[in-house]
């Protein structure tokens, strides 16, 4: 191997190296209180290492959001390939892998549903991200089964809701989180199709 590819993969894990860290300082921080001098502290490098990686805090903050929804896309892709034509199947599927999502990474999860006045604007439309894959298939499904809008609307925020209460209520301990009860919300959101 190269010393510029040595030099490109340590910059890379650094980089990744930075953005866990940057996960945890959001989960106990906020986005308000977010320190990258924290950070490059627990990752042992000099406070103006995260500089050569992130232009600033805001652009960190962005890189973090951005990492959550690569890991969330590469899911849902596998998952649109392996039911490649069959969107009810996809969208079910997707569903419930978003609730293992967000119950298996709480530190994604609650960076995602994080509220903050001074980042909000800024943050809430690459947070949306996340949805907008479900949203096409949804549209797309109606719009070849000749439903309306408004029922395709109706339909995506009630998919919606299925899947961040099933995540709510795995996490809080309401329900065991377990495949039996993963079913449990993917019948409820398969049934949505069948429904005006």
């Amino acid at each position: 191997m190269s010393e510029k590819t040595t030099e490109k993969n340590t910059k890379k894990n650094l980089q990744e190296e930075l953005i866990l860290a940057g996960i945890e300082e959001l989960n106990n921080n906020g986005f308000h209180n977010f320190s990258v001098r924290r950070i490059a502290s627990k990752c042992g490098v000099s406070c103006a290492a995260p500089y050569k990686h992130f232009k600033d805090k805001n652009q960190f903050i962005a890189e973090i959001i951005n990492y959550i929804n690569f890991i969330w896309a590469k899911r849902q892709l596998a998952i649109v390939k392996k039911y490649h034509g069959d969107m009810k199947t996809q969208l079910v599927e997707i569903s419930k892998d978003y609730i293992r999502f967000l119950v298996e990474n709480p530190h994604f999860r609650s960076i995602l549903m994080m509220k903050d006045t001074e980042f909000d604007l800024e943050f809430d439309n690459m947070k949306a991200q996340m949805s907008k894959r479900v949203l096409k298939i949804i549209n797309r499904f109606c719009k070849e089964a000749g439903i309306p809008e408004n029922v395709s609307r109706r339909k995506f925020c009630i998919i919606r809701a299925l899947t961040y209460g099933a995540s709510l209520m795995f996490d809080n301990g309401e329900m065991e989180y377990n495949e039996e009860n993963l079913c449990i919300f993917s019948d409820a959101i398969l049934r949505e199709f069948y429904l005006p």
